[in-house]
Order: structure tokens, then C-alpha cells, then sequence
């Protein structure tokens, strides 16, 4: 079990990586770790996750530069949902791939929440990912995967970017305001590829409640503190290790950065982007997660009665 957390923390190292560059379009391999104040590199043990944070204090050693506290969190989140993974799974060709799964919805949960975007680089490639699973489970019995079945897959990714897509198109006919944004169109697909149909609509709801629960108390109390459009971003710049870029230590930069939300939707047809105040990538990651530990256990009880 400490294996799975340790591999979990790494990988989550390596995650904070694709999140601080990816939206920058910057490699995730090179250039090597250094301050980005002192220009310091940064040495293999201060790149150790979570406990070199916790040693040098969420300080850079070189110029005292702090080092962000989201990043150790990511570090930390991963180990426990590999963890989870194992532990529900067991020693199976199930866990390192539902592993890897957890891991870009974590990507895309931080992404989502810091620049409104969902890496093309997660949900894109996912989408066959989730198909080749399907197939590996149907020629290779006894895999632990949830869907074992090609067409199940090929069904739940249609299905779930159709769904999305579908929901985006009638509120901006209706209300002139985006719904979702086609990065969801993406990432429910490619849900929905590695869980089945039943798992496109699954996680769906399951998001739809957490979007309610959480992110509606959320506006409502704290409208203030929620992104707008215009919103300036701080800048979170990574530092990776050359010789271990999955090993990372991360410090703040207050430069604003663009605008990376979509503007597809700011166009004389009245369509505009005031008042979408969350990202809900981050929801429909959470329900795929909840589907993918409970969810045909549920659908199984569901039925049952």
C-alpha cells in the first residue's frame, strides 16, 4: 500500500508538470528544474514530493522564493487515489490503468479550476485509451476492468460528448450563454470510453449533483471571489528535475497571464461568457472518479430492487 502511494506521488509531481506547462504549450521534459527568480537548478533532494516542501519550508533554498502549496496537494491527492486504486482493484491489469485514469482527472481538475481549460492532451488521447481498455478486457479475461465489452465503450464515448454537445447547443440557442464548452464534449467522451454508457450518464448526474452541492452554495456566497472573463491569473511557474521530471517543486510568479478561456462564445450574436462562473470539468472528473469505485455497484443494486 505505501508502494501505491509513493508511485501516486510522483506521477502527481509529474502532473503538476503538464498543469503549469501545457497551458503554455511548453514541454513537460525540458527545460530542466530551476528557480525561476535566482535561476537556481534545483537539486534532487529539494525535489523530493511533499517532503521536500515540508523541509524547506515552502521556501526555494536558493532565494527564499515561495513554493506554492497547490503542489504538494496534487502530489498528495494522487498518492491516495492510487492508494484507492489498488486497494478496490487489487493486483490486476485494472489498477496501473485506472491508475494513470485518476491521474489526468486530476490534471484536469487543476487545470480546469486555474485557467478554465481541459487539456487536449488528456481527453483526446483517452478517448481511444478507454476503447483499447474495452478491448484489452474482452481478448484478455479476468482484467478487473469495468468495461469489458467494445461497443459499450464506443457507445459511451458517443454518447457522452453527444449528451454535452447536445446540452451546449440548446442553451446557446435558448439563453445566448455558453453551456459547457466543447473541452467537456471531450472529457465526458473519453469518460465515457473507459466506463461504458452507463458510466457516460453515470458520471454525468453524479457531476450535476456536485456541481449543485458544491458550486452552487459557491456563487451564491461568494460571488466576489468567483473568475470573470477579464479576471487576471497569477502565474504558477513549474520547476521539474532534469534527471527526474516526474519530481517537481513549484513557486509563484504574480505576473497576470492571458486569457486562456475559450472566446467562441463572445460574438455579435449576444453570446457572451458574463456570469458562467465555474469550470465544470472538474465535476465531471469527481462523478467519473465516484462511477468509476461505486458506480456498477450502484447500477447493480439499482436494478436489483
Amino acid at each position: 500500500m505505501a508502494v501505491a502511494f509513493v508511485f501516486g506521488a510522483v506521477v502527481g509531481s509529474f502532473a503538476n508538470v503538464c498543469i503549469a506547462r501545457w497551458p503554455l504549450g511548453l514541454s513537460v521534459v525540458r527545460p530542466a528544474s530551476r528557480c525561476p527568480r535566482c535561476k537556481t537548478y534545483i537539486a534532487w533532494y529539494d525535489n523530493i514530493p511533499i517532503i521536500s516542501w515540508i523541509i524547506l519550508r515552502a521556501k526555494c533554498r536558493g532565494c527564499g522564493l515561495p513554493i506554492h502549496w497547490q503542489y504538494p496537494l496534487v502530489e498528495a491527492i494522487t498518492g491516495v487515489l492510487f492508494l484507492c486504486v489498488y486497494l478496490k482493484f487489487g493486483y490486476s491489469i485494472a489498477t496501473p490503468i485506472y491508475m494513470f485514469f485518476c491521474a489526468g482527472l486530476v490534471i484536469v481538475t487543476v487545470q480546469d479550476v486555474i485557467d478554465w481549460t481541459i487539456p487536449d492532451e488528456i481527453s483526446i488521447p483517452g478517448i481511444p485509451l478507454g476503447i483499447a481498455a474495452a478491448v484489452l478486457a474482452w481478448w484478455m479475461p479476468d482484467t478487473g476492468l469495468r468495461v469489458d465489452r467494445i461497443w459499450d465503450a464506443v457507445a459511451g464515448a458517443a454518447l457522452g460528448g453527444g449528451i454535452i454537445l447536445t446540452m451546449d447547443r440548446i442553451t446557446v440557442l435558448m439563453l445566448k450563454k455558453p453551456g459547457m464548452g466543447f473541452g467537456d464534449v471531450k472529457l465526458l467522451a473519453m469518460l465515457g470510453a473507459f466506463l461504458g454508457w452507463q458510466g457516460a450518464i453515470g458520471t454525468l448526474m453524479a457531476a450535476s449533483w456536485l456541481a449543485l452541492l458544491i458550486g452552487g452554495p459557491f456563487i451564491l456566497l461568494a460571488p466576489k471571489f468567483m473568475p470573470s472573463k477579464n479576471d487576471d491569473h497569477e502565474e504558477s511557474e513549474q520547476v521539474e528535475s532534469e534527471d527526474a521530471p516526474e519530481v517537481l517543486e513549484v513557486v509563484i510568479d504574480p505576473t497576470p497571464v492571458p486569457d486562456m478561456r475559450p472566446s467562441e462564445y463572445d460574438s455579435d450574436d449576444g453570446i457572451t461568457l458574463e456570469g458562467h462562473y465555474l469550470p465544470f470539468g472538474p465535476f465531471l472528473a469527481g462523478g467519473g472518479m465516484l462511477f468509476l469505485f461505486f458506480g456498477p455497484e450502484v447500477v447493480t443494486w439499482y436494478l436489483s430492487q
